[in-house]
Order: C-alpha cells, then structure tokens, then sequence
C-alpha cells in the first residue's frame, strides 16, 4: 500500500505574509493521555459547557433556526476581528470583551449557546461556561477556573503541559483558599498566553482570536467572586493588550455587573434594542407546524377550517408577547400541552392567552392547574429553593412522601418546568429562572409564594434523609446541603427566627419514619450559640437544652447514630464561651439537662453541655463547650 502524502500546505493564497523567528508544531488529533490525566486532577464541573445536556442541566434555550441573524453577526463581527500579536503604535486593539445585556426571557442564553457552537465548529472555542441559579456549583465561582482550565486543555492541546507546570510549582493552585483571582492567570490566562508566544496554536489564530462565552453571569450567587473575576480579568487584559482572547459575556443588568463592565474597555451589546417580532413569529409558525403534524384534533380542524392559527391570531400573538422569547415558548407549550384534566383544545386554549399579562400571569395560571393537589406546596417550593436540581424520585424520598404524588402535581406543569420521562435519572428543573424569581416574591407570586422560612423545613428534610437511608440522591443531598438551607434560613431578614423556629415546632412536620424533629432542632439551635452575630443567644442556648431532653427521652434507635454523626453538623470543634443568662434562662436550663441526665442510659455519657455553673442572686455564668461525645463503653 503506497504511503499517504504527509504534505502541509500552509498559507497557500497569502500574500504580503511573514512570520518571524517562529516556531510551528502541528498538534493531531485532541486530548493527550497527559491531557486526560490532568482535566482529572483538575475535577471541572462536567455539564457547565455549551456540550451539556439542557434538558437536565438548564437553561434549555436555543436559537431557532433562521432567527437572531442580525444580533449573532454583530458579534462575529467583533469576535472575528483579529489582534496583533506584537503590538505597536500604529496597530491598535479591540475590545477583548463583549458584554451582551437584556432583560429576563429576552433569549441571551440562546445566542450564547448559538456563538459557542459557531466557534467551536470553526476550532476557536476556548471554553463555555453557563451559569445557573440553584444549579450546585454552576451556580458559584468555587470550580469556575478549574472548569475553564480543563476546557482549555482540551481545546489547545499544547496548553495543558503549561497548566500542569502551574500546579506542580505550586500544589495549593487547586484548594478552595486560592483566589478566583490567582487561579484564573495560573490556569487559564498564563498557559493560553505561553501556547501564544511559542507559536503552537499560529495556525488557529489565523481565523481569528480564541472565544470564552460565558452566560448568566448575573445567575452566579458569589457576587464578591464576579467581582472579583472581572475586576482581574480586565486587569490582565490592560496589561497583555495583544493576548488574542476575547470574552463574550451575557447577563442581566445587575448593578454589581454594570458598574464593573459599563467602561472604556468594554464594547456592550443590548439585546432590548433589536426587535425579536419577526424572529418570535417565525419560531411560533415552526413550532405550531410541527405540534399540529403529531395532533389528530389539529390536523382535522385545519382540514375542517383551514389555516390555524390564523394571520390575525398570530398578529395578535406576536404583539401580545411583546419580544420575550422565554413568553413565546411557555405560552406554546401552555397551548399545545393541556393539564391532565384539560378538556379544551389547543384552538380554544390560544386566545386565552391573549389575556395573560406576561409571565407572571402564565406562571399563576399555569401553577393553578396543580394548586389544589396534595404536596403542591411542598413540591413546588422544594423545586424553588433546592441547591442542586434532584430526580422525582430524589425530590419524593427528601419530602418523604410517595413518588407519584411528585409525579401528580408536575404532570400539569410542563409549560414551566421540565419533567424527565424517568422517575430515578433525570433531574426536574424550571424552564427559565423566572419561575424561581416569580415564586420567591410574594407581591408576584401571592397564594403560591415560597417562603424563605421553608429554608428551616428543607433544612429538616434534608437532615432527617441523613439518617434514614445510606445511600439514594436523598441521603447525598442531605449530607451535602442540610446545613446550607439552614443558614439560608437563618440569614434571611425576611424571617423572625424565633417565631418561625416555635411554628416549626407547634407544626412538627410529618414525615413516615423520620428522626425526631427535637433532633433537628437541638442540633441547628446548639450551633446558634457560638454565632457572633446572632442577636439573642439565650433563647437557642436554653431550647437547645430542652430539645436535648426530648431527644434522649425518644426511644428510637438513630438516636445514638444522630449523637455519633457530630462531624456532619459542622459544629464547632473544642470551642469555650461565656455567655450570663438570667435566672428564668438558668431554671430553664437546669431543668432541661437533668431530665437529659435522667434519661440517658448507662451505657452512653453523653457530654453536649459540659458545664461549671456559678450561681449568683441575680444572673448565673455558664460555661459552654460545644464537643457531644459517645464512650466506648
């Protein structure tokens, strides 16, 4: 067999070209074994990307073909304009950041993904990362580097010995005390820029600058940390003006945001200024051709009447929704997927819809469907608050309750939130984040509106999943994130502690096999104590005491395991404190422990409340310690 010609033609049609003193190494195929290894060791969020699966991992939205062209090729444009890589006085540079803002539902994350895809076919994607609230990690800054980092490494192969080089100089790159800061110019900037200067990637940056698209920057909730990832970025930038790297950034106009990307250095695209009429008309025309191929009822009333929806319908439509393309896809599906109790037909469902004033009015409506079914409540406003997306399956065993029940009440919700074709895989996620914002604000949302005190209710369902099985996505996510909903709980201004506290405790929420609530409830109010911050430290100081009792005096058997699991709680470790308490606070106290004493049996020793008591006429010193010990004999 004659060899294969391993001829490289580079450049063939340029003119008036020179490079000099360059270097040029042409890299086959994409990730090294070398390569492998170290996105491993570098533990980057898997569905952060463009490449995600959106189903699961939202936002799902994506341009529908032959819409956006004006606002996708403005971008091109500037994302296509080269950067010298030796610069000098008669060859300015352009701005390497593209900040693209709009209103919620205008369709920002859909051109994202759309630009990502566009230069990742053309090889000039250096990495995407898609933010999102509620969203676990996606929706911090903790991973957001490594993430970026591991992207790079795949994309420019010849980076990842530079990246490597980084973490071995310096071990601690990889460990949550680094700053965003530090680890973003170690791994991400450092190692594109020596890839740059040694010539490795020449060939790619003919087309043009590498690309980073990064979307929903407004969903990530450690504003300190984008603060601090534009303030570096745009830093770095100034001084390496010739890095050919640009940043396509979209968000909402947030104020922390703004007044960081609002400058000089930054050229601004606003979504809000191009009418999307046209575009939302031809996504409704797609979508209502292709739903009316698969419904026979459709399909016999065009035949019956013709055209449907009609000009005047659709005029009216594309009017109505007033260019949000977050409204133009919750009203389809709210016409062409019925409740499960819904007699009326997507023709008669359509003009109802003129009649919703926007989202919040399409959310209420829609969130009615399922109002009066057992769970709604809970259900829904699990899905609102929870860290990390869960299965049916995962949100039914964290509530406790049976999976069809979940299954009952989302059925008529698939307008406004995605619900998996499998109880155990697949998570249930919002369409778009405005259903969390609309369920959160109770001057939006009224008879459906989560409450930030289910914090304290999460907190306890998270908790009790600890103890009541020892594996299942219930059991991880109560391991991973009791403690989050109850400092959630506690740092909300929206909620009276001690009232809340004292309605959770006349509502003891029922729950089939959990752990007593006076677990709970000992183990969140003993960590208040040695809050600095907490205004009234007698009150989880004495009723923590109180709950101690009625725990030990259950007779169930977690009871030792809960005693046992203290690393869990993160508590303080070892941690003495004085506090004066007054002598109701004391008698309250006093009596609290002895029954503790009483009912604890001789084979446990139990030491929560070591304490030295002086008593004094008018006010006691108690010393505390915050270290529960079981013996081993």
């Amino acid at each position: 067999m004659a060899a294969s010609s391993s001829n490289i033609h580079i450049f063939p049609n340029a003119r008036d070209f020179r490079i000099d003193q360059q270097i040029i190494n042409i890299i086959f195929g994409n990730v090294t074994n070398n390569g492998r290894d170290l996105i491993l060791r570098l533990n980057p969020i898997p569905d952060a990307s463009h490449t995600r699966n959106r189903k699961t991992s939202p936002p799902d939205s994506s341009c529908f073909p032959g819409t956006r062209k004006e606002v996708i090729q403005q971008i091109t444009i500037w994302a296509d304009t080269g950067i010298a890589l030796f610069r000098s006085k008669n060859c300015p540079t352009t701005a390497h950041v593209y900040w693209f803002h709009g209103f919620a539902g205008s369709g920002k994350s859909a051109i994202s993904l759309e630009i990502a895809r566009i230069y990742a076919g053309s090889g000039r994607l250096l990495a995407s990362y898609f933010f999102f609230r509620n969203a676990g990690d996606r929706s911090g800054m903790s991973r957001f580097a490594v993430t970026l980092a591991s992207q790079l490494a795949a994309a420019v192969p010849a980076t990842t010995s530079f990246i490597q080089a980084a973490i071995d100089a310096e071990p601690g790159l990889l460990t949550p005390g680094v700053s965003l800061a530090t680890q973003m110019e170690r791994l991400v900037y450092e190692p594109f820029r020596a890839a740059v200067k040694r010539g490795v990637i020449i060939m790619a940056l003919i087309k043009g600058p590498f690309v980073v698209v990064i979307d929903g920057l407004d969903e990530c909730e450690d504003k300190q940390g984008v603060k601090e990832f534009i303030d570096h970025m745009l830093d770095y930038f100034q001084r390496h003006p010739s890095l050919p790297l640009r940043f396509f950034i979209a968000s909402r106009v947030e104020e922390h945001i703004r007044t960081r990307l609002q400058n000089d250095d930054v050229l601004m695209g606003n979504l809000d200024s191009h009418s999307a009429d046209k575009d939302i008309e031809m996504f409704l025309q797609g979508s209502f051709k292709a739903a009316s191929s698969n419904d026979r009822v459709v399909q016999e009333y065009v035949r019956t009447h013709g055209k449907w929806p009609t000009k005047l319908l659709m005029d009216q439509l594309v009017k109505h929704i007033r260019g949000s393309f977050v409204l133009a896809s919750t009203i389809f599906k709210f016409i062409v997927q019925p409740a499960t109790e819904d007699s009326s037909t997507p023709m008669e469902r359509l003009p109802l819809t003129l009649n919703i004033n926007g989202l919040d009015s399409l959310y209420a409506q829609t969130l009615a469907r399922s109002q009066h079914l057992p769970y709604f409540h809970e259900i829904i406003s699990t899905i609102a608050l929870l860290k990390r997306p869960l299965s049916i399956a995962g949100i039914a065993n964290l509530l406790g309750i049976e999976g069809f029940k979940v299954i009952h009440v989302l059925l008529n919700l698939q307008a406004i939130v995605h619900v998996p074709g499998t109880d155990e895989g697949d998570k249930v996620t919002v369409c778009h984040t405005s259903l969390r914002d609309f369920l959160t604000e109770e001057s939006r949302s009224g008879e459906v509106f989560t409450p930030p005190s289910f914090d304290l209710y999460l907190s306890y369902h998270a908790f009790s999943s600890i103890f009541e099985k020892r594996d299942g996505l219930a059991h991880d996510y109560g391991k991973g994130f009791f403690n989050s909903h109850w400092e959630s709980f506690v740092r909300s201004d929206a909620c009276d502690f001690i009232k809340e506290v004292e309605q959770f405790k006349a509502r003891q929420p029922l729950r089939i096999g959990g752990i007593p609530c006076s677990a709970f409830l000992c183990t969140v109010l003993f960590s208040c104590i040695f809050r600095k911050t907490f205004d009234n430290p007698l009150y989880p100081f004495a009723e923590s005491a109180n709950q101690l009792a009625l725990t030990v005096e259950c007779p169930d058997h977690r009871i030792r395991l809960w005693l046992q699991e203290n690393s869990t709680f993160h508590l303080p470790y070892n941690l003495r404190s004085t506090v004066q308490v007054d002598e109701e606070t004391f008698a309250t106290l006093k009596r609290g422990l002895r029954r503790v004493s009483i009912a604890i049996r001789a084979d446990v020793c139990l030491c929560i409340f070591s304490s030295i008591v002086s008593y004094t006429k008018s006010t006691s010193v108690v010393s505390r310690y915050s270290r529960p010990r079981v013996s081993s004999e």
